[in-house]
């Protein structure tokens, strides 16, 4: 069954969360985006902005592994998630 645009939503929904509530990473996450935090209020209903944070999450292999222990997902989560957000899917011409 393939992953709809509703677990996309939920997967980095939690991941902003996530980070939001991680004290070491959150400032490196808005170092890196430059994003404010009147900006992660409204990233959260803005695709492109989720797409950016599950972009972010999966440049570090344990970054991933703790946010999907501690949301009780599968390690493949984010990357299946990113690939239902805008700029996800990498079409294959041949």
């Amino acid at each position: 069954m393939p992953d709809t645009r509703e677990f996309a939503d939920t997967v980095a929904l939690k991941c902003l969360a996530w980070l939001i509530a991680n004290d070491d990473l959150r400032p490196v996450f808005m170092g890196a985006t430059g994003a404010g935090e009147d900006d992660l209020r409204r990233g959260a209903s803005d695709p492109d902005f989720l797409a950016a944070v599950l972009d972010f999450l999966t440049m570090n292999d344990e970054w991933v592994i703790d946010f999907c222990r501690d949301a009780g997902l599968a390690n493949d989560a984010p990357m299946r998630a990113r690939a239902d957000l805008p700029g996800g899917r990498v079409e294959h011409w041949t």
